[in-house]
């Protein structure tokens, strides 16, 4: 069963809150994520998708059922405590574009979707013109997280074949609530990139 991609930029986005909001809580309840999210949250993130110049969601659709979906925006319309880490290590965040992340309900993958992904997000940020770089951040955990499924593979080596390399000693602090915590606490994240 091969799926539709579709872009959704600008006013788009907003029509597709809910199904967005509910996939992005279902994917993120797994590892390594552990997000328990709420749908206030969700609509605060995703407005700042549906009012940026530059920005997209590329939705996964099985008929009309939206199964997945990847994101990125300009790196200068990220928060501040994403920018201002770039900035304070001297980047230049106007030539980065930022890749926010990937979710697909499991029933759907392992049929290249993921690749698909990426190639949506790098050709969209080639089409905007003006930026050097495409990057994203990845949570660490520890190999003995007791949430760790049982042969569970991270997807470092996917990253690897599309040009993606770490950023060694470089890592962003996110800040969210694990389903196992009474309240959000930082999460470090790896910092990844390849030039465009």
């Amino acid at each position: 069963m091969s799926l539709r991609l579709e872009r959704l930029t600008g006013g788009r986005v907003a029509g597709w809150f809910e199904d967005l909001a509910r996939l992005r809580i279902t994917v993120f309840r797994e590892f390594p994520y552990l997000y328990e999210g709420t749908m206030e949250y969700e609509h605060k993130y995703l407005r700042n998708y549906a009012e940026t110049e530059g920005s997209l969601i590329v939705g996964a659709f099985d008929g009309t059922r939206l199964v997945g979906a990847s994101t990125g925006l300009p790196m200068a319309a990220e928060p501040d405590y994403l920018r201002g880490a770039f900035v304070r290590r001297g980047e230049d965040v106007a030539r980065l574009f930022y890749f926010g992340e990937s979710v697909l309900l499991p029933e759907y993958r392992g049929r290249g979707t993921g690749a698909l992904f990426f190639d949506e997000r790098e050709a969209h940020a080639r089409s905007l013109g003006g930026f050097d770089w495409t990057c994203f951040c990845a949570v660490i955990r520890p190999e003995d997280h007791p949430r760790r499924p049982p042969g569970y593979e991270t997807l470092d080596a996917f990253w690897q074949r599309r040009g993606y390399a770490r950023v060694e000693g470089f890592t962003v602090e996110f800040t969210w609530r694990d389903l196992d915590e009474a309240s959000e606490s930082p999460k470090a994240m790896s910092v990844w990139r390849r030039p465009l």
